[in-house]
């Protein structure tokens, strides 16, 4: 691990998202809740905000941090088709939170996978990245889009 004892506390945010595209049928399915598995949308939230909260169980070398918050967006997009998932992770901290966010989009989106597989294993997790962060010694970062 990385020695951040001398940094300073500060307010620390990130952001990150990802899709799963998959056949219009299945999205259909987890949009009317009839998936097999039952409740695609809630299950794979609740996953995403307990992946953020083990993070550093998951990943060698990160640091536990206590989180002040996590959230997960999961929203239907046609023209994919598919779902969107966007995390956004904070914590008042000596270092940042981003890899919360990216392991909150990465389970929430193999989540999503397992909940739909019995109907299309065809699906496709794409585009899991960060977004922006904020705070820190290194100051904000947003991608360009």
């Amino acid at each position: 691990m990385v020695d951040v004892s001398a940094k300073t506390e500060t307010s620390r945010v990130a952001l990150a998202r990802g899709q799963v595209v998959m056949a219009r049928e299945t999205l259909h399915l987890a949009i009317e809740g009839q998936a097999k598995k039952g409740d695609v949308f809630g299950v794979a939230r609740v996953a995403g905000i307990m992946a953020a909260k083990k993070t550093s169980d998951l990943i060698p070398l990160c640091h536990p941090l206590p989180l002040s918050n996590i959230s997960v967006e999961i929203t239907a997009d046609e023209s994919l088709p598919g779902l969107r998932v966007l995390a956004e992770a904070s914590v008042t901290g000596r270092t940042g939170v981003e890899m919360e966010a990216l392991t909150a989009v990465s389970i929430a989106c193999l989540t999503i996978y397992d909940m739909l597989k019995a109907a299309d294993r065809g699906m496709r997790i794409e585009g899991v990245e960060l977004v922006e962060k904020r705070g820190g010694k290194s100051g904000d970062w947003r991608r360009a889009e």
